[in-house]
């Protein structure tokens, strides 16, 4: 069985949020159109083959270890990273546009449970929290866990994505057993206590 790490975000803006696996996809970047693609080819390769084929469509995971690179960092790695250190927060738009954030150890269940699941084969599945948080949200969540305020910027000189996105996990549930269990100041708090990046200073 092969079993495809996708993306949520290859749903792009919709307008109907929680989003289910059958709503078009509508992908607005190069990252979300070779999801798509790839989708694609493990379905063909699927049928061509004879090999049992399964798509998690992860939403936006998040943890120890996530990569920081000095650009397009993802948004829960660089934040940790400049409130530990005494930097500031950059919030692009309003801060109002949502998203699905997903602890690690949830979606690794989810990977498991896809590998070994019997009677899936062909299904497209969705991994995420389920619960919908903005950015503001996470700042917020962020001070929590850190037990004080940081400094926030706004900027609207770079696009904040798309305004809402929030994953319908009632698929995943039905058919993985998927029950996510880390919630979004419980991932936070793991994710600083395990990765020696965001130390407090």
């Amino acid at each position: 069985r092969l079993v495809f790490a996708s993306s949520g975000a290859i749903y792009g803006e919709q307008p109907r949020q929680p989003v289910r696996e059958d709503a078009p996809v509508h992908p607005l970047t190069p990252y979300a159109v070779s999801k798509v693609a790839s989708e694609q080819y493990v379905l063909a390769i699927g049928a061509l083959w004879g090999l049992e084929t399964v798509i998690l469509r992860i939403f936006n995971a998040y943890g120890p270890g996530q990569p920081l690179p000095p650009s397009h960092a993802s948004v829960i790695p660089r934040f940790l990273k400049q409130a530990t250190s005494g930097g500031s927060l950059v919030l692009f738009g309003d801060g109002r546009q949502t998203r699905d954030y997903v602890y690690i150890d949830d979606v690794v269940t989810a990977l498991v449970a896809a590998g070994q699941r019997a009677g899936i084969s062909g299904s497209i599945v969705n991994v995420g929290s389920g619960d919908e948080v903005s950015v503001l949200e996470l700042v917020e969540a962020i001070e929590g866990v850190l037990g004080e305020s940081v400094h926030r910027l706004h900027s609207g000189d770079e696009k904040a994505g798309v305004s809402r996105l929030v994953a319908d996990i009632t698929l995943a549930r039905e058919v993985l057993g998927y029950v996510p269990r880390v919630s979004i100041c419980e991932g936070l708090r793991l994710t600083m206590a395990r990765d020696p990046r965001f130390a407090r200073r």
